[in-house]
C-alpha cells in the first residue's frame, strides 16, 4: 500500500506520542490502556482533522483552488483545522455553521468559535438543523465562483476517501510505533462520528492485516445509521487505494449506547470520564467526542468487553477548546456546593 502516491501536505512533525495509562489502568483494574495522543497533531491545539486535512489541502492546491469551504456545528474542531491549514496555505476560508442545538450560535460565543475570529474567518453563515449541508455549501461555492475564485469545498468533519487516507496513515504508524515499542495492542477504540476517522482506521488495518480489531463509540447516530456511513467509506477509501478485495462485513463494528439526549448534550458518564483522565493522567478530552467515546470504552471495560491481562488503545483526536465552552455541565462535580 503506497500512500506516497497521494499528494501530501505536512502539519505534524513526526508521530504523535503512544503513552501507558498505567495510573488511570491500575484504578480501574482491567486491561493494560494506551491513549494515542492525537491531540498533539499540528495546529495547536491539535485533533483528528489535521490528519486529514494533510491529504485535503493538498488535493486543493494540487488543483488550483485559492478557497476552501466547509461545514460543521457551532463548536466543530474540523471547522477550526480547516481555517488553520487555510491560513497556512494563504487561502480563503468560508465555513457553513450547523446549528444543531436551537439557540446554540452566536458569534460571540468562546472555544472553536472564538478561534475562528481570532483567525481572521472569511465568512461564517448559519444555517438550521437538519440543512442539507452539501447544497448550502454549493451555495457558498457559487458565490465564490460569480467573483471568481475557484472553491475546493470539503465535507464534514473532512470525511470522505480523500480525508480519510490520513487515518490510514495513522493505521501505519500505530503499527510502527507498537512495534517500536514492543508492545501488541488487543484492541483499538476511536470515536466514531462523521467517520472519516474510524473509516480510515479500519481500512488501514485492514489493508495492513494487523489482526486488531477495531471498535467505534458513536457520538451522534444510532448503529442503524452509522454502520453503514463508516462501512460505505471505509469500503470508498479501500478503492481509492486500489485495495480489491471487499472488506469484510464484520470489519466495522461500533457501539451506540453513550450518545446520550443528542450530539454534545451532557451525559453523567461523558463528565465522569473527563474528570477521571484529568486528575489520574493529566490528559483533557472534550465533552461533545472524546469524552463521550471514552466513557463508552470505561463502560465496555467494566461489562467485560476486554479482559484483564489485555493490552488496549483509545486514540485520542483531540477538541480541547470544547471543553471550555462547554465548562458549565462540570458545575456539579467541581463546585458541589455552588459556585460562590
Amino acid at each position: 500500500m503506497n500512500l506516497a502516491r497521494f499528494p501530501r501536505r505536512r502539519y505534524t512533525e513526526g508521530w504523535t506520542p503512544m503513552e501507558l495509562l498505567s495510573r488511570l489502568s491500575e484504578i480501574v483494574g482491567g486491561p493494560e490502556i494506551w491513549i494515542k495522543r492525537d491531540d498533539y497533531l499540528g495546529f495547536f491545539p491539535g485533533g483528528n482533522k489535521t490528519r486529514k486535512l494533510e491529504f485535503l489541502l493538498a488535493d486543493a492546491l494540487s488543483g488550483g483552488s485559492d478557497s476552501v469551504i466547509t461545514c460543521g456545528a457551532p463548536q466543530s474542531n474540523h471547522c477550526r483545522l480547516t481555517l488553520a491549514a487555510a491560513r497556512k496555505e494563504g487561502l480563503e476560508c468560508h465555513l457553513v455553521i450547523e446549528e444543531r442545538v436551537a439557540g446554540t450560535y452566536s458569534k460571540r460565543e468562546s472555544g472553536n468559535n472564538f478561534l475562528f475570529h481570532l483567525m481572521g474567518v472569511d465568512s461564517i453563515r448559519a444555517v438550521p438543523a437538519k440543512s442539507d449541508m452539501p447544497a448550502e455549501m454549493e451555495k457558498t461555492a457559487e458565490e465564490l465562483r460569480k467573483a471568481g475564485k475557484k472553491p475546493y469545498v470539503i465535507p464534514g468533519g473532512g470525511s470522505n476517501a480523500v480525508g480519510a487516507l490520513g487515518y490510514v496513515a495513522c493505521a501505519e504508524e500505530i503499527l510502527a510505533q507498537s512495534f517500536e515499542k514492543g508492545v501488541s495492542f488487543d484492541r483499538i477504540f476511536t470515536t466514531s462520528g462523521s467517520a472519516g476517522t474510524h473509516a480510515g482506521l479500519a481500512a488501514g488495518l485492514w489493508a495492513n492485516r494487523s489482526g486488531i480489531p477495531l471498535t467505534g463509540v458513536n457520538i451522534s447516530r444510532p448503529n442503524e445509521l452509522q454502520v453503514p456511513l463508516v462501512r460505505k467509506l471505509a469500503g470508498e477509501t479501500a478503492g481509492l487505494l486500489g485495495i480489491d478485495d471487499p472488506l469484510p462485513d464484520d470489519l466495522i463494528q461500533c457501539f451506540d449506547g453513550y450518545v446520550g439526549e443528542g450530539y454534545s448534550l451532557p451525559t453523567e458518564a461523558m463528565i465522569n470520564a473527563v474528570v477521571l483522565l484529568a486528575r489520574s493522567e493529566s490528559i483533557l478530552l472534550d465533552p461533545v467526542y472524546t469524552g463521550k467515546a471514552f466513557a463508552g470504552m470505561l463502560d465496555l471495560i467494566g461489562k467485560g468487553f476486554c479482559k484483564k491481562g489485555e493490552k488496549i488503545l483509545f486514540v485520542h483526536t483531540g477538541g480541547i477548546p470544547a471543553l471550555f465552552h462547554y465548562r458549565q455541565y462540570f458545575d456539579g462535580v467541581l463546585f458541589p456546593g455552588g459556585r460562590e
